[in-house]
């Protein structure tokens, strides 16, 4: 089977991965969930292309998320469900209806708020569609939290339910509330380690993250750039070690624990006088 520029080839190649007996053990013990995270990954991988400025990287980080909707449509090919086709004219269906002012005989022009304006009109025409289509007993409760977007990344996704609550008064007055919370949710990891319950320990995690994000809305915060920040930080700082290491001939896997945190301190010791000095030169002194 040969590279093709042609969208049927990739569909070809799935639905031979996904063949049993002959197809790819991998690809067919694949489910929904299992392949969820990776759809996610490489939407990220797409953005960071992106950031970075390198359209190369961004051509591959886009065939690799087509893959994902391709995967995703056959799966649901097999359930009798739909279809890459589906998946196709659905959404060339949404945005003709999207766009009535390109696809339409319309008199006049439109301005960028009039535009956004239609848009955000039918959007809510299409959620109203969607939400008679559900059960009714779905649709019997209207929650102030219904707005709230099921596919950001859960980090910001936090921040809504967070900030809608406190619209209504239901929030910590001061931080130090938040910080008070936050030690809660530790002791009672702790609590759930002691017990040795993974599941409990997995749930009581999720709500000392949960406590964190509100700790940094509460702060003027923005927690995917403060985890950014420190993620770039370890990265720094374990660098530092493995340089350290290979300068005195040794190697991450000889080294122990403890020559690990002394040369992880040396890192962070070096850094603290730049950021001294940086202080000092944003306030004027």
């Amino acid at each position: 089977m040969t590279p093709s520029r042609d969208i049927s080839r990739l569909i070809e190649i799935m639905t031979t991965l996904r063949t049993p007996g002959s197809g790819c053990p991998w690809d067919l013990e694949q489910n929904f969930a299992t392949i969820a995270p990776y759809t996610i990954e490489e939407a990220y991988e797409v953005a960071d292309a992106i950031a970075r400025g390198d359209l190369g990287d961004l051509r591959d980080e886009l065939g690799d998320l087509l893959l994902q909707v391709v995967f995703h449509a056959r799966m649901a090919e097999e359930r009798n469900a739909f279809s890459f086709g589906d998946v196709v004219e659905a959404i060339t269906a949404k945005m003709i209806r999207r766009h009535p002012h390109v696809f339409a005989d319309k008199d006049g022009q439109l301005t960028p708020s009039d535009v956004k304006g239609a848009w955000e009109r039918i959007k809510a025409e299409e959620k109203a569609e969607r939400a008679a289509r559900r059960p009714r007993e779905e649709t019997a409760h209207k929650s102030l939290l219904s707005g709230v977007k099921a596919g950001q990344p859960a980090l910001s996704r936090a921040m809504e339910p967070q900030r809608k609550a406190s619209s209504v008064g239901f929030d910590w007055n001061d931080p130090r509330a938040v910080l008070h919370k936050i030690r809660e949710e530790a002791d009672e990891i702790e609590a759930a380690l002691d017990r040795g319950d993974a599941d409990e320990v997995a749930a009581e995690t999720g709500d000392l993250l949960f406590a964190l994000v509100n700790l940094a809305r509460h702060v003027g915060a923005d927690p995917d750039m403060a985890l950014r920040g420190t993620n770039a930080k370890f990265e720094r700082r374990f660098g530092y070690i493995e340089r350290a290491l290979a300068a005195a001939g040794r190697s991450l896997e000889g080294a122990s624990l403890a020559e690990m945190d002394a040369f992880w301190n040396e890192a962070k010791g070096a850094e603290r006088p730049l950021t001294s000095a940086s202080n000092e030169a944003q306030s004027g002194r």
